[in-house]
This record gives structure tokens, sequence and C-alpha cells, in this order.
């Protein structure tokens, strides 16, 4: 079995176990200790495991709050199908809001060329991505940028998002339960999504199979106040379903 494989397989029951043990996957794999510690490690370094005594914990089971950087090096296959799918979402004209997020950063860098559009965004490098692009009419949120995920936040945001109405809103999020909604780790991110929900007719949320089913520390809206989910096939079986239950339509690419 080769390195990468292997890693696949180890994040995946991480994701699925809420931890892994080396001990117990140099048995399972026929290796040594040192290889599932170097493993462990290799994933660490691109921000989605967190090495702990004796094994290693999903980032998102810990809090932790990567750094777009980081995320954007994760999931890359499926960022790109659920945004290739949310192309189908987009008005032929009209205005959209795109949040801060490395899945809406890349439909940000597909939408078509024929589409006459005002796009909204609070992040900095959607923004950087679309001031070429001569059929984009480009709005910027003003506010506090955070560092780690180049969005505006605060209250120039949220002022500027209360004058504001579009057709869709494509919202991206670090959770999505049944149970508890959409979630992010900071409060002020969490204000400026739900602004962002309020301020459009539709609410598009654009999240990989590693969201759903965890649950940050602020809550920015219910499944119900989505129209639709677009998430990728890694999802467990079972919670595309308790999605839809609650009313959004649930695409898996």
């Amino acid at each position: 079995m080769y390195a990468e494989e292997r890693q696949r397989l180890i994040l995946e029951r991480a994701r699925r176990e809420g931890r892994v043990d080396v001990a117990t996957l140099a048995a399972e794999y026929d290796v040594t200790y040192e290889t599932i510690r170097r493993d462990l490690t290799a994933l660490e370094r691109h921000g989605i495991l967190r090495r702990v005594h004796g094994g290693a914990i999903p980032v998102e089971r810990l809090g932790f709050e990567p750094t777009l950087t980081q995320r954007d090096t994760v999931m890359t296959k499926e960022k790109e199908r659920i945004a290739r799918a949310a192309l189908a979402e987009l008005p032929t004209e009209g205005a959209i809001l795109l949040d801060a997020g490395s899945t809406t950063g890349r439909l940000a860098e597909q939408i078509p060329a024929d589409r006459e559009l005002t796009v909204v965004t609070n992040s900095a490098p959607i923004a950087l991505t679309l001031l070429p692009r001569a059929n984009i009419n480009l709005m910027l949120l003003g506010g506090r940028l955070r560092t780690r995920t180049q969005a505006t936040v605060d209250a120039w945001a949220l002022q500027a998002l209360e004058e504001t109405y579009v057709d869709v809103a494509f919202i991206a999020t670090n959770g999505v339960s049944a149970e508890r909604g959409l979630t992010t780790p900071d409060p002020s991110e969490a204000q400026v999504k739900r602004a962002m929900i309020r301020a459009a007719r539709r609410a598009v949320l654009l999240a990989d199979h590693t969201k759903v089913g965890n649950d940050h520390f602020a809550r920015f809206a219910s499944v119900e106040e989505v129209d639709c989910v677009i998430t990728d096939t890694g999802l467990v079986d079972g919670l595309a379903q308790e999605l839809a239950a609650l009313g959004p339509r649930v695409t898996t690419v």
C-alpha cells in the first residue's frame, strides 16, 4: 500500500471514530510505529489532523480553526466538484453573495464569463480573483480583516449587508449538523454569515463531507434556513437524508 493511500484511510478512520491510535494502526497496516508516526505528521502538516499522545485527532474535533491557506490544500478535488455543481445555482444575471471560504473561492474562479453579475463578498482573496473580470460588478464588504480567514467582519460589514439584497448567497461553514445547524468557531464571522443569509432570496451551502456532522462554537443558521446544500459523496450514510428531512435540497457530487 502506498503512503498516500494509507494516509487517506487513516484520515477517514480518524473522522469516523474521533481519533486514531499509533499501535492499532501499525498492527492493522502491518507497518512500524515510525511509519505511522510519519503518516500522522504528514497529515498534521496539511492541517487536517492534530497529533496527541499515542495518536491523532481530526482538527474539527478540537475546535481548532485552520487558516484559509491550510484549508485550501485539503479536500481539493471534492471542493472543485462542489464548486462546479454550484454553477447551476448561479442566476443568469443579477446579484450574488460569496462568503469567505476555500470552496466559495473555487466557485469564484469558475464563474462563467457570459454572466453579468454583481458579486458581494467579504473575502479579500475572492475579491482579488474577480477584480480583473469585466463581467463582474465587484462589491467588497468593509470591516476588520481576520488574518486567519482573510474575511472582513464586524460593524462595517454588517451595516452594508443590512442594506443589501441579492438573488443567491453562497455560504461556507466549518460545521453543519441536523441538531446544531450551521456553525463556525468565530462569533464575528458567524454574525456576518447570519446577515448574508438574511440578505439573500436563496441560500446555498457549500460544504465538503468533513464539515457535515461536526459542530463548532458559534451557530449562525439552522438547516431549515438553507435552500440547498451541495456536498461530496464522502458523506457517512444517512447524513444527507438527515439534512434533507429538514427542508433543503441536498446534492452530492
